[in-house]
């Protein structure tokens, strides 16, 4: 049974794609710089081995690969910056072309390739051209916008207060994706490499306007949450990146073909944003943060 390495193994993308490589009984190698960490632990009873690997520490990256078919790559800039992120992506790719993988699917963003201006969309398709130059077969798959985001950060703090915060007009489409559905589509991705080497492929599973979201999300909470669109000039204060994110959102969109994915791949069993919300555990998410002392 071929080896498959997952990097960002205990984050979302990573550990998404692992679950669904074990749960179809694949040998899974998941790679983390925190081989002893909580999430690490989870995947080691699901079955993976775990591996220590830092995308600056080439010589673990080497022993890592050592002995694998294939690789599930994705990179981020968060945490550290652009530069880093392209940086340590390419260097996560040399490792591979020198371990003669049979097959590398590196995760990207939907119109990473075209010209977006988006900082770090920029950084993820300049990992994607040295990946196309890189001798490896290849495969790019390019999610959307995120719904796991809506569990955190500023729209969880706006949840909590009956409002759902998004810096979009309320009735500019977004195409979403879930993480599950991401693993999904890379666990089918890297299980048939001969169908799907050489390709780039944005994904998605939904598509709705904020104003259609906050409907559902008070569906899913059972209490009343209403758009409220925030400035991009609010977000630019907190980020120049994120806020060039929303502004092509909100200008250019993100489509994407969803009634094709679903049609040519039912097996990765895509979720509607109606069936990701309904499927959280709200009680928890909203439970008021304890003020820090």
């Amino acid at each position: 049974m071929p080896t498959i390495a997952v990097t960002g193994a205990t984050g979302a993308q990573g550990g998404a794609t692992a679950r669904a490589l074990l749960t179809a009984g694949h040998r899974v190698r998941a790679l983390t710089r925190r081989p002893h960490s909580p999430a690490a632990e989870a995947l080691r009873r699901l079955g993976a081995e775990v591996r220590h690997a830092d995308f600056d520490d080439r010589a673990s990256l080497d022993a890592a690969l050592a002995g694998a078919d294939s690789l599930f790559a994705v990179t981020t800039p968060f945490g550290a910056d652009t530069a880093t992120e392209t940086r340590q992506g390419r260097a996560l790719v040399d490792a591979a072309a020198a371990a003669r993988l049979r097959h590398l699917v590196l995760t990207s963003a939907a119109h990473a390739d075209r010209g977006t201006g988006v900082p770090h969309y920029e950084s993820k398709y300049l990992v994607e051209q040295h990946l196309r130059a890189a001798g490896v077969p290849w495969t790019v798959i390019a999610p959307a916008a995120f719904m796991d985001n809506f569990t955190s950060g500023w729209t969880l703090d706006g949840l909590r207060d009956g409002g759902f915060a998004w810096p979009m007009p309320a009735d500019r489409p977004l195409t979403l994706v879930p993480a599950a559905d991401i693993g999904a589509f890379a666990a089918l991705v890297l299980q048939r490499p001969d169908e799907f080497a050489g390709r780039r492929i944005d994904i998605a599973s939904d598509e709705h306007t904020p104003r259609r979201i906050a409907e559902i999300l008070t569906a899913a909470l059972g209490r009343p949450v209403a758009h409220q669109e925030v400035p991009l000039a609010s977000v630019r204060a907190w980020s120049a990146d994120l806020a060039a994110m929303f502004g092509y959102f909100a200008t250019a969109g993100l489509g994407v073909d969803i009634a094709g994915l679903r049609r040519a791949h039912p097996e990765v069993g895509w979720h509607s944003f109606t069936d990701w919300a309904a499927g959280q555990d709200w009680p928890a998410l909203l439970r008021p943060v304890p003020a820090r002392r």
